[in-house]
């Protein structure tokens, strides 16, 4: 064999090895866990490729998209809104979304970013139209979930999936925030008289508990009182009763005794002038008491 034909014939060789790598190269695709490959043929759709390892036909096919799937966030947003009550807002939003169908989003939208912030800007004044300023303030979670589900349908044939809408800001313009402060102003001043009626009221109220229980009170000793009298009276009718005038008499000796000796425990006074009837009186009181003991 010639050296002319040995080296023809390694040439074939080298040139059949260098193809077979070479479409081994091509054919051989080696997509990251965070992206989608669009692979083309002739111009035309022909595959999307998953995360790992994939085969394509080298020199018919091509990667034409390389898709990144993680969430992204657009950058925030002001658009001017009116209210139903014709009132200038200024609305700050923020919106995160991620391709889920990258073959829809390179065929069927040039700029994503672009159109899905023209999409909330739209809905977002739409929303804020049909309610007051009030509502906008105290709905807020409302107005957001209206909004991202709007969003959501909306850019469904884009195959983008949003995965949060929010509404980060209601701003108000300088003469509609002073006539806000003034309204709030008067507000609060109105809640402190009514408060503070309110207080004058409750003590009022309490007062009047007061003294109706002082006069509750106050009759309950009295009757209290009255029934011991009663009952005092009773005692000594039953006793005058069973016991004829004796008893009587006992009871008026027995305070005779009484009387006489608070007179002579009184301050200054060491003697006691008494009449002789007196006399005569407490000694039949002393006979009654002792004859009673």
């Amino acid at each position: 064999m010639r050296f002319e034909d040995l080296i023809g014939g390694n040439a074939v060789f080298l040139a059949i090895a260098v193809f077979i790598i070479l479409c081994i190269f091509l054919g051989v695709r080696i997509v990251p866990q965070s992206e989608k490959h669009v692979v083309e043929r002739f111009g035309r759709l022909r595959a999307v490729l998953g995360p790992g390892i994939n085969f394509i036909v080298p020199f018919l096919d091509r990667v034409a998209h390389k898709i990144s799937i993680l969430e992204r966030q657009l950058p925030n947003a002001l658009q001017d809104a009116i209210t139903s009550d014709n009132v200038l807002v200024k609305v700050e939003t923020s919106v995160f979304y991620r391709i889920i169908e990258p073959e829809k989003t390179v065929y069927r939208i040039r700029d994503v970013d672009g159109a899905i912030a023209t999409t909330v800007a739209g809905i977002v004044r739409s929303e804020i139209g049909k309610m007051e300023l009030d509502q906008v303030q105290s709905n807020r979670a409302d107005l957001i979930g209206k909004v991202r589900e709007q969003v959501a349908a909306m850019v469904d044939d884009w195959g983008i999936e949003v995965t949060r809408a929010e509404v980060l800001d209601v701003n108000l313009d300088e003469a509609t925030r002073a006539a806000m402060l003034q309204q709030l102003n008067a507000e609060r001043a109105r809640r402190a008289h009514v408060t503070e009626a309110e207080g004058k009221k409750r003590a009022v109220e309490l007062g009047a508990d007061a003294d109706l229980y002082a006069a509750e009170q106050q009759a309950k000793a009295r009757r209290i009182s009255a029934e011991a009298e009663a009952y005092a009276t009773e005692v000594v009718a039953k006793a005058i009763k069973e016991n004829g005038i004796e008893a009587a008499q006992y009871q008026v000796a027995l305070k005779q005794v009484e009387a006489l000796t608070a007179v002579g425990q009184g301050a200054g006074k060491q003697t006691v002038i008494v009449p002789a009837q007196a006399l005569d009186a407490f000694g039949d009181a002393f006979k009654m008491l002792k004859g009673r003991a």
